[in-house]
């Protein structure tokens, strides 16, 4: 079992930045990919990004690509996400999730998921 919490999610401006972070516990940390997704009321859970176990490989959506920089820190169980450029359609709850293997992009794909934590862009 892994326990997901995230915090940093609050209000910000168009154009702010924040930094999500994902604090795991229980199993090793190490050993699963990490996902960023968000869910916007009334729409489906989309992916955001993700970085493999080992950090050598990160993924973006499109819609993120260039503003948004996933990381992680093995040693402190937490993983990051910078997001810069805010814009008001990045508005969401933010959910960080982990994955033995799977599809990285597919939420279904996810073993483990934390509670969410909101994110709201003002314009």
């Amino acid at each position: 079992q892994v326990q997901l919490v995230e915090s940093g999610g609050g209000l910000v401006q168009a154009g702010g930045s924040l930094r999500l972070s994902c604090a795991a516990s229980g199993r090793t940390f190490s050993d699963y990919t990490v996902g960023w997704f968000r869910q916007a009321p009334g729409k489906e859970r989309e992916f955001v990004a993700a970085i493999s176990w080992n950090t050598r490989t990160t993924y973006y959506a499109d819609s993120v690509k260039g503003r948004f920089t996933i990381s992680r820190n093995n040693a402190k169980n937490t993983v990051y996400l910078q997001m810069n450029s805010l814009k008001p359609e990045d508005t969401a709850v933010y959910y960080c999730a982990a994955l033995v293997s799977g599809t990285y992009s597919e939420p279904g794909s996810y073993d483990y998921w934390g509670q969410g934590t909101q994110v709201t862009v003002s314009s």
